[in-house]
């Protein structure tokens, strides 16, 4: 079993690392212009992560349900997965296009943007919300091939897409000068060209695809099936999604200094997070698969020995923060207010992956079988307890109340989950 997690873990950490790589270089850019630039980059880039991370459901919904189908040898199900994936991955990605302009307003109220770098957050938003109907087809494929078993795939993309945008960013913000759109231009193109290598890739597995039948693919049943799944994995991820730009929001009230900070030490969490997920998403096709073939052994073995691994590299992080938490902000930023505020939380932050781990673990277990509606239930909770526990801290200390509360949400997920599954075991839904 460990030698089948690592197959599909190492391929997952190298190429979910190199996602924050890829933001870690465009904050770097932008911590060396000015703090003015830092900000407006973060807002920009957390809008998207509200927006775009609400639909990655399209990855984790098709997952669950293509390796359920590999287990059981489904060659018809693989197939008309993937196409319902695609198909709703491109009306949705149109659909944010259409109404970019109301959803930037939106954007900028909610997170309580600064007049002196909103145009740049507008600027920003402009350009990369082309790369919508892209983005959320390269989530579908790359759900497929997970459940597949194949993490070599995604790994390709998205180490190929991070490639394209790491030299464009560099060239459009350091040679042509274009501050925060030469981020947003690097990510657009970059994200067409990695799109386009994804459906490449789809030639190998031509053998699995059966003989398409258009109405097949909005057949009622299976159809509503398809986004009953999705649909409650799409309303926990707007509630997840919901405490990030929460905690953004509420830092930007503070000032652009606090919300330099805030935005530095999530990226501590960004690294942490994409590493410990290419366990979950281990997790994810390994129960899938072990959950459709009905291998209870071998699934109650795959949950077991992603937990091990999963904390293995949470220890590993909180002692790489413990001891290194300056030499990572110096790298991000020669900003020293913005530095030394921040390592006032550098504990918390070292503490951050022990509390956290066990929800990015639960829910690639949860995925894989297709238990959305508990995981759903386990975030909305959470995200209530969340908000309760910051209203009713942040009038002792503001700043360590939206901290404290923000690393309490993941053990609270952890808590719930764990119970759910003790409780219900295979029965989940």
């Amino acid at each position: 079993m460990n030698r089948e997690i690592l197959r599909l873990a190492i391929p997952n950490i190298v190429s979910n690392i190199s996602v924050p790589l890829l933001s870690s270089v465009d904050t770097i850019l932008m911590g060396h212009l000015s703090p003015a630039h830092l900000a407006a980059l973060g807002v920009a880039a957390m809008i998207f992560t509200f927006l775009y991370g609400n639909f990655n459901f399209l990855r984790m919904g098709t997952t669950g349900m293509s390796a359920q189908a590999y287990g059981r040898g489904d060659s018809r199900a693989l197939t008309y997965t993937l196409l319902r994936a695609l198909l709703l991955a491109f009306f949705l990605g149109l659909l944010l296009v259409l109404f970019q302009k109301p959803l930037i307003d939106a954007g900028i109220y909610l997170m309580n943007v600064d007049d002196s770098y909103e145009a740049m957050v507008r600027s920003y938003f402009d350009i990369r919300i082309y790369t919508a109907p892209a983005i959320f087809m390269i989530y579908a494929l790359m759900g497929w091939y997970f459940g597949l078993q194949n993490a070599w795939y995604p790994l390709w993309i998205t180490v190929f897409i991070n490639i394209v945008n790491l030299v464009l960013s560099l060239y459009f913000v350091q040679v042509l000068g274009m501050g925060v759109e030469g981020t947003a231009y690097g990510t657009l193109i970059a994200q067409y060209a990695g799109l386009l290598l994804a459906v490449g890739l789809l030639y190998r597995y031509r053998s699995r695809f059966v003989h398409v039948a258009w109405r097949e693919i909005f057949h009622k049943e299976a159809f509503f099936a398809f986004l009953h799944i999705n649909k409650n994995i799409f309303i926990r991820t707007v509630a997840l999604t919901f405490v990030l730009a929460f905690f953004y929001a509420q830092a930007a009230k503070a000032g652009a200094l606090m919300l330099s900070v805030m935005i530095l030490l999530l990226q501590f969490m960004i690294w942490m997070s994409f590493a410990i997920d290419g366990f979950a998403n281990a997790a994810e096709s390994l129960t899938g698969r072990y959950y459709g073939a009905k291998e209870w052994r071998l699934f109650d073995k795959a949950v077991r020995y992603s937990f091990y691994w999963g904390g293995g590299f949470a220890l590993l992080f909180a002692l790489v923060y413990c001891v290194g938490g300056r030499t990572i902000l110096e790298v991000y930023t020669n900003q020293q207010p913005v530095i030394e505020r921040a390592m006032a939380f550098m504990k918390w932050v070292a503490l951050m992956p022990l509390l956290s781990f066990g929800a990015f673990i639960w829910d690639g277990v949860f995925v894989g079988m297709t238990a959305s509606k508990s995981m759903r239930d386990a975030v909305m909770i959470s995200m209530l307890l969340f908000l309760g526990l910051f209203y009713a801290t942040n009038g002792i200390n503001f700043a360590w109340s939206l901290w404290l509360s923000f690393l309490m949400f993941f053990l609270f997920r952890t808590l719930l989950q764990t119970w759910m599954f003790v409780k219900h075991g295979r029965r989940l839904r």
